[in-house]
């Protein structure tokens, strides 16, 4: 009898498996790490972090005026072009107690509803976990994943799918 339900939860744990992967094909030659939208670019541009009367204004060019992490197909990995962003965040962060921020997590359209909201918390808990290890507190940092519901991009081929891979951290007014 213990064998029997043995195998049958295997059989279903399988079959979610087999069932979670992606149909479409995937352009594994593409870069992991996007080229910088320009709307990205201009992100930074007047973008006040501290939203006391003391707010700080951050140049386009500092690494703090980017809040955008992009992932590889199928990975909560933070790939090494990002580490410094999240340092110079969780150094803010650190410096800033009062400061809370939302990290959203995203995906691509490819999967089911449940697997990329599973998919984008993993990608936000992992912006977290690194913003933690610079010094944010637990506290000051939310999770939230969107899975493929909010698209950046909304076509369906691959340089839209890099740019829906993603970690966003939200500051409060903006």
């Amino acid at each position: 009898m213990k064998k029997l339900f043995y195998l049958a939860a295997m059989a279903v744990f399988f079959t979610g498996v087999v069932g979670c992967s992606a149909t479409a094909p995937v352009d594994e030659s593409a870069p992991a790490a996007p080229a910088q939208r320009s709307g990205d670019q201009a992100e930074g541009h007047g973008m006040t972090l501290d939203s006391g009367a003391q707010g700080e204004v951050v140049d386009e060019g500092s690494l703090l005026s980017r809040t955008t992490i992009y992932f590889s197909l199928d990975s909560s990995e933070i790939a090494p072009d990002f580490r410094e962003v999240l340092r110079a965040h969780g150094n803010y962060l650190a410096a800033h107690p009062e400061v809370r921020i939302t990290i959203e997590g995203h995906t691509d359209e490819r999967g089911s509803r449940e697997y990329n909201l599973a998919l984008g918390e993993r990608r936000a808990y992992a912006v977290r976990q690194l913003l933690m290890l610079q010094g944010a507190a637990a506290n000051q940092l939310e999770v939230i994943s969107f899975g493929e519901e909010r698209p950046a991009a909304f076509e369906h081929d691959e340089a839209a799918w890099r740019l829906n891979r993603r970690a966003h951290l939200r500051y409060p007014g903006r």
